[in-house]
């Protein structure tokens, strides 16, 4: 797949893959300690992460795990991407950006974008999300993407030595044709 067929356009964004010269703009963002706290991403955060991240999104798979750079005004302010599951025809989606991008509704916009791409380019029958329980801004952007909870997963999983919940929700490919968002 050429890059170029790989872009997603929105409103405000470009979606594109990921390129080494991303390395300085998500080290920008991803060592300030509050865009990590939900997630699983070394702390503190040295340039040489940020190196490893690109590295490995360019190498990632786009048939089984499409990731994109999230570009606002030429510059990477964050990522979202979705992995597929082709068997049973379904993709998680996971996102993050930028604090001092935070509530101005571009992750929603990425989301919402690629969300449509995995049910008409993929065909996928269902895609799902999951956050920390407590990330609320997270939890909100499944909500206003139009995703149903499906449930909360109880002291699932270890993050910087503590037991955390998990909370899925999922959207199913008839109800986003439904509501074409």
């Amino acid at each position: 797949m050429e890059t170029r067929e790989f872009e997603i356009r929105t409103e405000r964004l470009l979606l594109r893959p990921h390129r080494l010269e991303d390395v300085d703009d998500i080290f920008e963002f991803a060592r300030d300690p509050e865009w990590g706290r939900y997630l699983t991403v070394p702390m503190p955060y040295f340039r040489e992460h940020a190196v490893e991240f690109v590295e490995d999104r360019i190498h990632t798979s786009r048939d089984l795990w499409p990731v994109w750079a999230m570009v606002l005004d030429e510059r990477v302010v964050g990522g979202i991407g979705i992995e597929i599951d082709a068997q049973d025809a379904t993709g998680a989606l996971g996102y993050s950006i930028a604090r001092k991008h935070w509530g101005r509704g571009l992750t929603l916009e990425a989301a919402r974008a690629v969300v449509h791409w995995g049910f008409r380019e993929r065909g996928l029958a269902k895609v799902y999300a999951y956050a920390d329980a407590r990330n609320a801004q997270s939890l909100r952007v499944m909500e206003k993407l139009g995703m149903t909870r499906e449930g909360t997963l109880r002291s699932h999983r270890t993050l910087r030595g503590e037991r955390v919940d998990d909370v899925y929700y999922g959207l199913l490919r008839e109800e986003w044709m439904r509501d074409e968002r």
